[in-house]
């Protein structure tokens, strides 16, 4: 998109700007918050939690977003029933918009309601269905991952590159286990089972969001995890390509905002982990 169709600026107000100061004021907030958590409810399973503060967190940024761009549409994780369907609902029905902000208040909530350091605030703002603007926020660290679509991607300033690991054997992978146990959960360990042994280790932390921002940062050669929303992948999807990298479904196409089962990685290993990840789950029917 050329800067006429896709302008970086409304009025006087930068998107990645307020995106910045939305992502850091929802983050000093949560770390405050850090274990004084005391309402706790489950959502689809055990596994998927919320809490008084991701609502609050995701409030704060919704009030913000509104002081700038009122008629900008915005879809928040906490606003949507839980469940794929509901999700992939929302998603459908907001995606069109000519501006939509896309938001995870805590991404890694079992993490921070555990008090496990790694968890982060997600803000995305996608165009017509493209993500434009990507903010990552992780206030443990303190370390805000930033990317505009065509002007790079950063972190304290730095500009972001993908790992230059050749192979999957090289490779340092994450994934992670979804809060859908019937369906999804099964699936990702048939693929963990079968990725296991081709590539250099695993990590499985907690934080989709924080995942894709360490791919972008070559911290990490890839990630892909089954049944996730747009609210974990937007942000990361343009910091990973930003820096290089790849974003697709698992079967190889095109990343949208309606992708639910992702893969991303440095670009280099993408084929290859594709193909493995397919070759999973052919494996599993």
């Amino acid at each position: 998109m050329n800067e006429e169709k896709l302008p970086p600026v409304v009025g006087s107000k930068s998107f990645i700007a307020v995106a910045i100061n939305c992502a850091a004021k929802a983050g000093e907030w949560i770390k405050i918050k850090l274990g004084s958590v005391e309402n706790l409810e489950l959502k689809c399973s055990s596994a998927d939690l919320v809490t008084e503060i991701d609502k609050g967190s995701e409030q704060l940024i919704k009030k913000l977003i509104r002081t700038h761009f009122p008629n900008h549409a915005f879809l928040g994780e906490e606003g949507v029933e839980p469940g794929a369907a509901a999700s992939s609902k929302a998603i459908a029905e907001t995606k069109d918009a000519e501006y939509l902000w896309i938001v995870d208040p805590i991404d890694g909530t079992t993490n921070f309601v555990h008090g496990f350091p790694f968890f982060c605030v997600s803000i995305a703002l996608a165009y017509k269905g493209e993500v434009i603007v990507a903010v990552i926020y992780d206030p443990m660290k303190d370390e805000l991952f930033v990317a505009e679509r065509g002007k790079g991607a950063y972190v304290h300033g730095k500009r972001l590159v993908v790992s230059q690991d050749a192979t999957l054997e090289q490779s340092l992978i994450a994934t992670g286990f979804p809060a859908d146990q019937i369906y999804a959960l099964p699936l990702n360990m048939k693929s963990l089972q079968h990725i296991a042994p081709k590539v250099r280790n695993i990590r499985v932390s907690g934080s989709a969001a924080l995942h894709m921002a360490y791919v972008a940062a070559g911290r990490l050669s890839g990630f892909w995890e089954m049944n996730l929303n747009s609210w974990d992948l937007a942000a990361g999807s343009l910091l990973i390509q930003e820096a290089g990298g790849m974003v697709t479904d698992i079967d190889g196409s095109h990343y949208t905002l309606e992708v639910r089962n992702i893969v991303a990685s440095n670009g280099t290993i993408h084929s290859q982990f594709v193909d493995e990840l397919q070759k999973s789950l052919q494996n599993s029917k």
